[in-house]
């Protein structure tokens, strides 16, 4: 029986990423992943207007005159949301940890996915595959996964997001649409995410609190590695310290921007101090005139 205050969290947030869904972000997702995924039906003749990409040599050199492909747009998706439940996700300085945008954003893209009648399923990761929900379809899974976001505990502390992209590849045989939800605090993992991205439509959403990139100076501050416990003194009055904290940060993450860029795959970086949904929108669009 889960507690009076998760079942009030999950009815709030399905109250709030369904109208969401329904208002803004719906028509927006199926223009970006509906239709990506194409299969073949049939050859006929080719008629003028027709794209020459599309011409059957074989059947064409068979009959001496030109024969195209036709296709037909797959009815239904299978997106899978690999969501980061390592303890750095347990972090927050505004109104919401990252573990509690996290949930709002998958649940966002579980109700989008259902209401374009996708299967949706989720990994839970941390340095060890947490648990694997296969997908499925319907309003009662969606209420599934938001339960799990919000509600389970995880055994592990770390990150191995590698571990959990290729536990990706071994239980999903056909092509999906994959959004990796996480801060990205996790090393060794390119080669893993390039091979993913190759198999499947990978959309990288990273998850930032403010204070990860710039301190307060408030003096001294112990900092400890949420998924370490590593523990630090850090002299936030000293400008030089807050300079390269700051210099730091940014360098990490124009890093990452960088990675994301030279393997062609899509991001988008939301923020526990602004909403999601500006960003959220500006990616949705830019992919849109990207795939248009």
């Amino acid at each position: 029986m889960l507690p009076k205050e998760v079942i009030k969290k999950i009815r709030k947030i399905e109250i709030r990423t369904k109208k969401l869904v329904n208002d803004v972000f719906s028509g927006e997702y199926h223009s970006i992943f509906k239709g990506r995924g194409m299969e073949f039906q049939e050859v006929r003749e080719y008629q003028p207007g027709d794209d020459i990409r599309i011409i059957d040599w074989n059947v064409t050199a068979r009959y001496g005159f030109p024969f195209v492909k036709k296709f037909q747009e797959e009815r239904e998706l299978t997106v899978v949301i690999l969501w980061d439940a390592s303890s750095s996700g347990k972090f927050g300085t505004q109104e919401k940890m990252k573990s509690e945008l996290a949930a709002e954003i998958c649940s966002l893209l579980a109700f989008s996915a259902i209401k374009n009648n996708d299967k949706v399923g989720m990994i839970i990761f941390t340095d060890q595959i947490e648990k694997f929900i296969p997908p499925q379809k319907g309003s009662s899974h969606v209420l599934r996964l938001i339960r799990e976001v919000l509600y389970y505990q995880p055994q592990n502390k770390g990150t191995n997001l590698a571990l959990a992209l290729d536990f990706l590849g071994r239980v999903l045989n056909r092509r999906a649409v994959v959004f990796i939800v996480s801060d990205f605090l996790s090393s060794n993992y390119d080669k893993a995410l390039k091979i993913a991205n190759r198999r499947h439509d990978v959309v990288a959403i990273r998850i930032t609190d403010p204070r990860e990139l710039e301190l307060p100076a408030v003096g001294f501050l112990e900092l400890e590695d949420a998924e370490t416990g590593e523990q630090i003194l850090v002299d936030t009055q000293n400008f030089l310290v807050r300079k390269q904290f700051a210099m730091f940060a940014n360098s990490e993450r124009e890093k990452l921007t960088r990675k994301f860029k030279s393997m062609n795959l899509d991001s988008v970086e939301v923020s526990t101090g602004k909403s999601y949904i500006i960003p959220l929108m500006t990616f949705f669009k830019q992919r849109a005139k990207k795939y248009r």
